[in-house]
Formats: C-alpha cells, structure tokens, sequence
C-alpha cells in the first residue's frame, strides 16, 4: 500500500537541512541585471521619443 502523500511531504520537509536555503543569484549579479534591463528600457524610451519628433 502506497504512504499517504501529506506524510511523504511532511518528511521530505523535515530532513531538509536548515543550510540548503542558499542564494541562486548573487547580489552583483541581480543588480547587473537590473540594470541592464532598466538602462534599455531608458533607452528604447529615448529612442522612440526621437524618433516621434
């Protein structure tokens, strides 16, 4: 008989260790990001104004 699938759960959550919650990104890495999404769209924004006039 299979185990009831809320008890599966409540034991994979259990034997996780309290260090394994750890970044995927790092903090430069976001922030590059950031900006490099932000800075296009200042310069599509930029862009399109010029060429609107």
């Amino acid at each position: 008989m299979w185990p009831n699938p809320r008890q599966v759960l409540r034991y994979n959550q259990s034997i996780r260790n309290p260090g394994d919650d750890k970044v995927a990104v790092g903090p430069w890495l976001l922030a590059l990001f950031i900006f490099v999404v932000c800075g296009s769209a200042i310069f599509q924004i930029i862009q399109s104004i010029r060429m609107g006039m």
